[in-house]
């Protein structure tokens, strides 16, 4: 007999539900529009988007739009992009995730006071690109052990460490650890939220105890591959999907103990959707 379990912590995150129930909550205003994407998920931006929520991805567009309401994601943006937008005329509704506003302040505050700002993280993201640009002087952007050992010698000089909220906990210490040995005077902050911990310590233990893992979620989302990432480690029957349709089952036949994760931005409704027809399937085939 098959069971298909959800791990404990999976789906939305109080800083994604805020920004999608501020969204909808602008639906029927006239000329609504997103800062890029709301968060990391093509479905939900086709939800939006047929609710007339605009997505517009070039800053410099926004100077030839009539004034509107701009949406800024909750990944943030940069301290220059919000004024720019502020200047085009728009009324700005800032769903930014606490967590991620706190980081705008700490690096603000830094390198303010002189300090080095050192930002592990992807620095292709946009929660990177718009913590940087919170900093008064250029920081440096880690992701790699190479990168981290390839930081300049501090010899003494003060520095902050702080992480990409979605970053993965146990990789961040081990960066922190070669980052010390560069002899900066560093404080180290860890500014990976709550949420993310208890949903990667989720994904670990129950992918240690399945048989197959399903990682529900965006490819572009970068929580999302962390989680697929851990889960891979622990079982090597890992699937990534973002919808059910995704699914193949064929390759669960014979599982007992079918593991769910999924990202931050994976909405109740497509988890749930999965975890149907994993079920319905598997209960005639196992």
């Amino acid at each position: 007999m098959c069971e298909v379990v959800i791990a404990e912590h999976a789906g939305f995150c109080f800083g994604v539900r805020r920004a999608i129930d501020k969204a909808y909550a602008e639906e029927g205003r006239d000329r609504i529009y997103t800062y890029g994407s709301l968060i990391h998920n093509d479905e939900v931006m086709r939800d939006l988007a047929g609710r007339g929520i605009r997505q517009v991805d070039e800053l410099k567009t926004f100077s030839s739009l009539a004034p509107g309401t701009v949406i800024i994601r909750s990944h943030g943006i940069s301290e220059a992009e919000e004024r720019f937008l502020g200047q085009c005329g728009h009324k700005l509704i800032d769903t930014t995730c606490p967590y991620v506003k706190k980081i705008h302040k700490i690096v603000r505050r830094a390198s303010s006071a002189g300090k080095q700002v050192i930002i592990v993280g992807d620095r292709r993201h946009p929660e990177i690109r718009g913590i940087c640009g919170w900093c008064r002087h250029t920081p440096f952007v880690v992701e790699t052990p190479e990168e981290a050992a390839e930081l300049p010698v501090g010899n003494g000089q003060k520095a902050v460490v702080v992480a990409q909220t979605t970053f993965n906990l146990l990789k961040y210490r081990k960066l922190v650890e070669i980052i010390r040995k560069r002899e900066y005077d560093i404080d180290v902050l860890d500014t990976i939220c709550q949420a993310t911990e208890e949903r990667q310590a989720a994904t670990r233990s129950l992918a240690r105890a399945a048989d197959a893992m399903i990682v529900v979620g965006d490819r572009k989302s970068s929580n999302t591959r962390k989680l697929y990432e851990i889960s891979v480690k622990e079982c090597k029957d890992t699937f990534f999907v973002q919808t059910a349709s995704d699914l193949e089952i064929e390759k669960l036949v014979g599982k007992k103990l079918v593991g769910i994760t999924a990202g931050a931005s994976a909405p109740k409704n497509i988890i749930e959707e999965v975890l149907y027809e994993c079920q319905k399937c598997l209960l005639n085939k196992c």
